[in-house]
């Protein structure tokens, strides 16, 4: 008679942890969707109405490329990058807040498995909320669609990167306090100042080269790039950046899992 590995069941097991931490994590996003999905999409459409608006007829960045078809591109992808963070962050504190963090901690799953169920969660939402904002705003511009496949690479990398950096955060902080000042003062800096609303070749020489250290600039102008053909910066070098950039985060992340930081007493 044949014997069982028992290596085997117990990578059954883990396997099945893993999926059932995911299934936990989209789950949570998805059952108040009113808040996780619809309103952010609504944050990005008045976004577009307020500055569409205003600087239609005032600005124009690429050659033959309306202002509001230049803002929409941006819009989706901060829209990504916002909501695949705080899925990854606020999902972590509220565990390690109630104390529940400690029944994922108990079952026999890697580090590794559990970085992959919390971002990939996050990648789904950030992807999620994406794809809501460019539903409920195509209507208001026309879209190229030069370069598809960079639009879905840097889309992916780029949710990628905000969940590792949100479960960074929620490793790291202690408190909701903490979590809402790396937002506020790490985030929303970065995107925002990333080229969504404008092009840095817009800036004085001094800010376009502030602006080419912040690596969310390579997300948002590779992501245009798919759209549009023409970019400030190579899609290959932004795509370079936006890699290294998730190995770094990823890096660390891992790391600070595998020690426990924070996590185990």
């Amino acid at each position: 008679m044949a014997t069982r590995d028992p290596g085997d069941a117990v990578r059954r097991f883990a396997t099945q942890g893993f999926l059932t931490l995911l299934r936990k994590e989209v789950l949570r996003f998805v059952k108040v969707g009113v808040q996780t999905i619809a309103a952010p999409v609504l944050t990005a459409l008045l976004y577009l109405l307020i500055f569409s608006h205003v600087l239609e007829e005032r600005v124009q960045v690429f050659d033959g490329v309306r202002y509001t078809s230049f803002l929409l591109p941006g819009l989706v992808m901060m829209s990504v990058l916002q909501n695949a963070f705080a899925n990854s962050s606020s999902s972590l504190i509220q565990s390690k807040i109630t104390g529940n963090v400690v029944f994922v901690l108990l079952a026999p799953l890697s580090h590794r498995e559990f970085y992959a169920a919390y971002v990939l969660a996050s990648m789904l939402r950030g992807m999620t909320v994406g794809a809501g904002v460019f539903a409920v705003t195509a209507w208001f511009a026309q879209l190229q669609f030069a370069a598809p496949a960079w639009i879905l690479a840097f889309a992916l990398l780029g949710s990628a990167i905000l969940g590792t950096m949100g479960l960074i955060a929620g490793v790291w902080a202690e408190k909701f306090d903490q979590i809402a000042a790396f937002q506020n003062f790490i985030i929303m800096p970065l995107t925002f100042l990333s080229g969504v609303f404008y092009s840095v070749k817009s800036l004085p020489g001094f800010w376009q080269a502030l602006s080419h250290l912040n690596p969310f600039f390579y997300m948002v102008d590779g992501f245009r790039y798919g759209f549009f053909g023409v970019s400030d910066v190579p899609p290959e070098a932004s795509l370079a950046v936006v890699a290294a950039t998730l190995a770094a985060v990823a890096g660390v992340a891992l790391r600070l899992l595998a020690a426990g930081y924070r996590l185990r007493p």
